[in-house]
């Protein structure tokens, strides 16, 4: 279901469940999340009890959570469904006390659109006659991607999709039954000998069969189709006939045109020996299994009075054969001149099939005499385009190179459709529509699976048949021919053939069957690549993450971007790499072991230009690092950095997201134990600033382990300081202390001063969080005296730290003075998010003097560069100080709007990424209660003061729960 221009969100529910938004599929998530969204948007404006939408999606097997396992469903849902900065209050899901509710304002449903046509189409037809509401009967249906809510579980996606279904059925007997009426019977009936049949009982759609049959010629076929419904009737409810079809049985009988032929029509002569028309459709290509709704695009109607173009290009092994088949299937009714199937053997052994080739045989296949065919091609397009421009042909051309291949192939005749498969995308052709095969979502591999060793094997092993469409990469060439060894070793468990598929090279290995071979796939389409992009394709098999953008294999290969971006877009049109979004690129899982093995097999490849990438993601992590340049040795540098600055770098590392983490993996592989350290280091700022503590701890445990291999010997206190640091930002306080203390005797004994202040500081700042406030004052004294004069960020966090220390003890004023001296190091570093935390610490130290004159200025920076740095938590926290300080300074409706400002930033923080957005949701609540109280609004505090109080984790902050209780006093 494409998108509009319009921008607004359309849902479409006529096929698998899908949504878009300004031209972009969104993410819906797993299927029981997808019911949940269906159950939703299907009683759109009526609120939905949550004991409902439980029996809806579950039934019979609730979750162990019961209700609970809903608001996570809804939150994800939202933030996929809702535009940004969308508060709560005005979501499309809507929700209160036991209930959600879609708002279906502004959302265009494919369900309400097709019931808007249904309407049109009955009504045109009644008023204007079948050739008016025909073209409406067909746009109708056309809104349908295959079958309603596919795959979605629970007994009201069920419900819904049979009421679907039916309403599928009574619009086709509509359309139906306008050919009848414009006298277009043999296009019609072999969908209604389809149709009656899985209707076998309903005696209007019988009747436009049976007058459909006869106006063919088909009088005997119509007599017998009378005969199976009464047999049918009076098997299952022991009655006859009504008395419509009963007349029309006579009329047959009789061969009573009055009575059986629609106006202005005479019947067709029954057929002579002349020859049918031909279909050279292949007979046995197995089950189209998912696919419904690249189906249902392919089969949609053209312009009419054009040839309509399909391409359909995919990775080798994809299915492109099957579907452009099952496609042509459903079109070959429309198409009343033949079907013709041609293989351009575009990867076969051999020669592909050139144009003239193709030419001669697809004219001997429709009569045109040998002697008059030439052997220029030339001569050959033209009898070709004069000997199809009366017919309505439909051609299916599979395996196709490239488009000088397919364009002389192409038909003239008006209505004609041709339907192209490629491995490569056929940029030069002009195509109607295209499609660009993905692998199959996971139940629709299982479903696959299930069809080749049934599915008793799969219930008995569902955990081991997921995953072995997860090693099978969902292409169904892979599923084929792993379905097929199960099923000839009926002995072979599921988890056995896993076992047998762990290792990317035994993969491969065990995708071969007979002429069947995963790996001989891909290697046909690399052999048809020129030498640099067989270079590039080998190289994309190292690269330390899954996904990449062109800087990697740039760096690999020592390229400028551009010619590797060039080079990769060469790939994509080659059907052997991915580009998921733009600018981004990733190789299938099975096509990634296949150049792994090219790339092994290339002596001296792998190390090279594995260290390339991974000094490449080095960079980045520094560049991007709050620490600045300056914290890293030059020793390790890989020389001038790949980014401008370090938002540039930041950007980079958040296109890789998680994948992050893996860096640390091919660093061991590769035995680069110096590297992998560096790399932890770097990294760690990053992670904990986004709130990705696990990550972090991750990737420092293997580091450490690591460690004991290096040649810098700095990485044995450094990395603990890191592990001290994560620990102290994830409030572990006891685990960050031992980490540090760890760091401070390592540090001691190498005469490394740096480190040495760091992990001194560290432990000073853990024994303030425990409220040993002359520990803290110690350490921190002590870790100014050691701090290097060129590490500025170390410097500034000291002085912050010690800050903090005479903040706790009542020593104000020196507190300013550490917080000024942290601020002037941090300028020194330049990085936006450390200048807005030294400038808030600044101005807490002026609110705590009654100063909020100077503190709202400094507040205001602060906000400023939090923006500059896009840390969400940074922004509230400003934000709130801030409306707290013009609070302070006797303007509560300004503070207001600020505190406001604060709680929308805080929303937009993922549980995920910060561990206390509740307790800090509670914080701006408070403030904002007691501007409301100033200004004189009791009962709008009173709301502000109870919301703090009932959110989820209020009760693990004891400050903040008694701020707001004490407010809730206040307001009575």
């Amino acid at each position: 279901m494409a998108d509009g221009d319009d921008g607004r969100l359309r849902l479409g529910l006529l096929g698998s469940l899908s949504a878009y938004r300004g031209g972009r599929r969104l993410d819906l998530g797993p299927v029981r999340r997808q019911a949940v969204l269906a159950a939703l948007v299907l009683r759109a404006g009526s609120r939905v009890s949550h004991q409902e939408l439980l029996d809806d999606v579950w039934g019979e097997s609730p979750p162990a959570t019961g209700v609970r396992v809903l608001p996570s469903h809804v939150y994800s849902l939202r933030r996929s469904l809702d535009a940004p900065d969308t508060s709560a209050r005005s979501s499309l899901i809507r929700g209160g006390k036991g209930w959600y509710r879609f708002e279906a304002e502004g959302v265009r449903l494919d369900t309400v659109e097709l019931a808007a046509l249904g309407r049109r189409a009955r009504s045109v037809k009644a008023s204007a006659g079948p050739a008016a509401a025909q073209p409406l009967f067909d746009e109708a249906l056309g809104l349908y991607g295959g079958e309603p809510l596919a795959g979605l579980p629970g007994r009201y996606a069920g419900s819904v999709r049979r009421h679907l279904e039916e309403q599928r059925r009574t619009l086709r007997k509509g359309r139906l039954e306008c050919l009848f009426l414009l006298g277009r019977s043999s296009e019609a009936i072999e969908e209604l000998a389809e149709l009656t049949a899985s209707c076998p009982l309903d005696e209007g759609l019988l009747a436009i069969y049976v007058r459909a049959l006869y106006c063919s010629g088909r009088q005997a076929e119509a007599l017998d189709a009378f005969h199976a419904l009464r047999g049918r009737l009076r098997e299952a409810h022991g009655a006859e006939p009504g008395e419509e079809l009963r007349s029309l049985y006579e009329a047959v009988l009789r061969q009573d045109d009055t009575v059986l032929l629609p106006p202005a029509v005479t019947v067709t002569p029954p057929p002579g020996p002349s020859r049918p028309p031909v279909n050279e459709l292949p007979g046995d290509v197995g089950p189209l299994v998912g696919r419904q709704e690249e189906l249902g695009l392919l089969a949609e109607p053209g312009p009419a009075g054009n040839v309509t173009v399909v391409a359909v290009d995919g990775t080798p092994g994809m299915g492109k054969t099957r579907l452009i088949v099952q496609t042509a299937r459903h079109l070959v009714s429309r198409h009343p001149d033949g079907c013709l199937f041609l293989d351009l053997r575009a990867h076969a052994t051999g020669q592909p099939l050139s144009p003239r080739r193709a030419l001669a045989r697809m004219l001997r296949t429709l009569g045109t005499v040998d002697d008059r065919i030439a052997d220029d091609e030339e001569e050959l397009v033209a009898a070709w385009r004069t000997a199809t421009s009366g017919l309505r042909l439909l051609l299916v051309l599979d395996d196709a190179l490239d488009a000088r291949q397919v364009r002389p192939l192409l038909p003239s005749g008006p209505g004609s459709t041709v339907i192209v498969s490629s491995r490569r995308r056929l940029a030069g052709l002009d195509a109607t529509r295209r499609i660009s095969l993905e692998p199959l979502p996971d139940d629709d591999g299982v479903r696959m699976l299930s069809g080749f060793v049934g599915t008793d094997r799969v219930e008995r092993e569902p955990a081991a048949a997921r995953e072995l469409v997860r090693l099978c990469d969902g292409l169904p060439l892979a599923l084929r021919i792993a379905g097929t060894r199960l099923q000839t070793r009926p002995e072979w468990t599921l988890a056995h053939m896993v076992a047998r598929m762990a290792d990317d090279g035994d993969r491969l290995e065990e995708l071969n069957a007979d002429d069947r071979s995963v790996a001989a796939a891909f290697q046909l389409s690399y052999e048809h690549l020129p030498p640099q992009q067989r270079q590039m394709f080998r190289v994309l098999g190292l690269t330390p993450t899954v996904e990449f953008d062109p800087l990697t294999p740039a760096a690999m290969l020592d390229l400028p971007a551009t010619e590797a971006g060039r080079a990769l877009e060469q790939l994509v049109d080659a059907g052997l790499l991915r580009q998921p979004r733009p600018g981004r690129y990733r190789l299938h899982d099975l096509v990634r072991a296949h150049a792994r093995r090219l790339a092994a097999a290339a002596p001296g490849l792998s190390r090279p230009v594995g260290v390339a990438a991974l000094r490449l993601h080095l960079d980045a992590a520094r560049m991007a690092s709050d620490w600045g340049p300056q914290a890293f040795p030059a020793t390790s540098s890989a020389g001038s950095s790949a980014f401008t600055d370090w938002r540039a770098a930041a950007d980079w590392l958040d296109e890789i997201g998680g994948e992050v983490v893996d860096l640390v993996g091919h660093a061991f592989v590769l035995g680069e134990s110096d590297l992998l350290c560096w790399i932890a280091e770097a990294l760690t700022d990053y992670l904990t600033s986004r709130g990705r503590y696990h990550d972090a701890r991750a990737v420092l445990e293997v580091a450490l382990e690591s460690s004991r291999d290096c040649d810098d010997r700095r990485m044995a206190p450094t990395l603990r300081n890191c592990m001290g640091l994560t620990e102290l930002f994830a409030y572990r306080t006891d685990r960050a202390r031992t980490w540090f203390e760890e760091a401070a005797a390592l540090s001691r004994r190498l005469g490394d001063d740096r480190e040495l202040a760091r992990a001194t500081t560290g432990i000073g700042t853990a024994a303030l969080q425990s409220g040993d406030i002359g520990a803290a004052d110690a350490h921190t004294t002590a870790a100014l005296k050691v701090i290097p004069p060129s590490d500025d960020w170390g410097a500034s966090t000291v002085h912050a730290s010690l800050g903090f220390v005479r903040i706790a003890q009542e020593r104000k004023e020196d507190a300013l003075d550490c917080f000024r001296a942290a601020h002037a190091r941090a300028r020194m570093v330049g990085r936006p998010r450390v200048l807005s935390r030294t400038l808030t610490c600044m101005a807490d130290a002026h609110l705590a003097l009654g100063r909020p004159h100077e503190a709202t200025p400094l507040l205001r920076e602060a906000a400023v560069l939090a923006v500059d740095a896009r840390d969400l938590l940074l922004q509230a926290l400003t934000l709130a100080r801030l409306g707290t300080a013009i609070h302070e300074e006797g303007d509560p409706n300004t503070a207001l709007a600020h505190l406001d400002r604060a709680l929308a930033v805080q929303q937009r923080l993922r549980p995920e990424d910060e561990l206390h957005r509740d307790r800090l949701e509670m914080d701006i609540r408070c403030r904002l209660g007691r501007a409301h109280l100033t200004a004189g609004r009791p009962d709008r505090a009173r709301r502000e003061f109870r919301a703090a109080l009932a959110l989820p984790r209020a009760s693990l902050y004891e400050l903040e729960r008694a701020q707001a209780a004490q407010g809730l006093r206040t307001c009575s």
